[in-house]
């Protein structure tokens, strides 16, 4: 069960509404999952939906965003994070077997060595707490050093989302048809 219950409009204050009215108007901005749970700090929810365009719009193409994503959620064990982004990878033109072998915790079969670039930096990064000098040039010589920024600062930036899930135990639907593997 969530710990937060998600606020009702007619129960925020004034710059909680001003800010959820804006991310409204917006088809793109989500609302879903942790961002109720941001919403209580409005600067923050900005901020966080503000992140998550800048980085929509960044060097990293959607496909590469959707490995790293899935990456992260299943690194933190979040379920409401990892159904969202199976969700919006399988838009994404993401295989089901890519999205079965993170599940799995497995190295996918990625043909694309930027996305297999994706994949490694997010998994090491979480996992080791940093990156090996050899992972570390291999990601710079394929990625560029700006789209490798991009890369760290995505693999950041969803870490955050997924930790705010776990935290407040935002639970995914019940229709959730890929849950987190035990």
């Amino acid at each position: 069960m969530q710990r937060i219950a998600s606020l009702d409009r007619k129960d925020m204050n004034a710059e909680q509404a001003r800010a959820w009215d804006a991310a409204t108007q917006d088809p793109d901005a989500p609302r879903g999952g942790p961002y109720p749970v941001y919403l209580r700090l409005p600067k923050l929810f900005e901020a966080m939906q503000r992140l998550r365009a800048c980085l929509a719009g960044g060097p990293l193409s959607t496909s590469e965003r959707q490995i790293v994503n899935l990456t992260v959620a299943r690194a933190w064990d979040a379920p409401y994070p990892w159904f969202a982004q199976v969700r919006r990878s399988r838009a994404a033109g993401i295989p089901q077997a890519v999205i079965d072998a993170i599940n799995a915790r497995r190295t996918p079969d990625l043909p694309d060595a930027r996305q297999r670039t994706c994949h490694a930096v997010a998994r090491d990064l979480l996992a080791d707490k940093g990156l090996k000098d050899a992972v570390y040039a291999e990601a710079e010589k394929t990625m560029g050093l700006e789209d490798l920024v991009a890369l760290v600062a995505a693999t950041g930036n969803f870490s955050m989302t997924c930790l705010t899930a776990v935290a407040f135990q935002v639970t995914p639907p019940t229709d959730n048809l890929t849950p987190l593997k035990e």
